[in-house]
């Protein structure tokens, strides 16, 4: 075989090893690595069901992967984050608790606000207490719950209060909506003030009543990955897929508004 021949055939097969090559699926780029192991995930009571929901849908699209969830108040939480409990993504019910942890630089990407949400009166099934609207959480013949002013809930409610001008009476106050929900759906109080999404949320075992001095007291949902996640890649995918259309559309569906 002449010299010229041995490089065309040299040529040939190189040709054919980049064809086989360049056959297979390509190889992923940095950012696109494959996401596994556990999530841990900080978020307010309030998003309990939709989280829920999304923590399913994020592992059915990264096999291998595991969201565990810490639900509470977000003030309970930011104290345990700045504690140093470990977890890889806060979402708060409000910017001021996630400020209380991005001061302590255990947060260091910037919030990105994904819902909002406002508050809506909650009674028992059949209003056995007759609410009518705020005027009647200053009746103290009446049992009121309401969230404790240091957590989101709690601190809207007295924005919306004072809008009112309505000086509240409560029997109770609770550390997260959840517990206040619950008093409601047992029949333990007459009336209480939760988000819109927990009276949906509930279903047919209570009532919503709307009132107009609920847009005097919006609450912002920030969410971000903790600076010292154990699952970095984990933490970014999930905070992604949270703000992603697959995402929003649950959340949308649940009652939460567009930020």
């Amino acid at each position: 075989m002449s010299r010229s021949a041995n490089s065309l055939l040299v040529v040939a097969s190189a040709a054919l090893v980049l064809a086989g090559c360049g056959s297979g699926e390509p190889a992923p780029a940095s950012g696109d690595a494959k996401v596994t192991g556990d999530v841990t995930v900080f978020a307010a009571a309030s998003l309990t069901e939709t989280f829920t929901q999304l923590g399913k849908d994020f592992e059915a699209a990264h096999p291998g992967t595991k969201v565990r969830f810490n639900f509470g108040g977000s003030s309970a939480l930011a104290q345990q984050l700045n504690q140093g409990a470990p977890a890889d993504v806060f979402a708060s019910a409000a910017p001021a608790n996630m400020k209380q942890v991005t001061d302590t630089k255990a947060i260091t990407d910037a919030p990105t606000t994904f819902v909002r949400n406002k508050l809506a009166i909650a009674v028992p099934k059949g209003n056995p207490g007759k609410i009518a609207g705020l005027p009647d959480f200053a009746d103290a013949g009446k049992k009121i719950a309401l969230c404790a002013e240091q957590v989101p809930c709690g601190a809207a409610a007295k924005k919306v209060f004072d809008a009112a001008k309505v000086t509240p009476a409560p029997d109770t106050l609770e550390q997260d909506v959840k517990a206040v929900l619950t008093k409601v759906s047992l029949g333990e109080v007459d009336g209480a003030l939760v988000y819109q999404t927990d009276v949906k949320a509930a279903g047919d075992k209570i009532e919503g009543i709307d009132f107009a001095e609920a847009a005097q007291a919006v609450n912002d949902y920030p969410i971000a990955p903790l600076a010292k996640a154990p699952n970095a890649a984990a933490a970014k995918a999930f905070v992604a897929f949270v703000l992603s259309d697959q995402g929003r559309s649950v959340l949308s569906a649940a009652g939460f508004d567009s930020p």
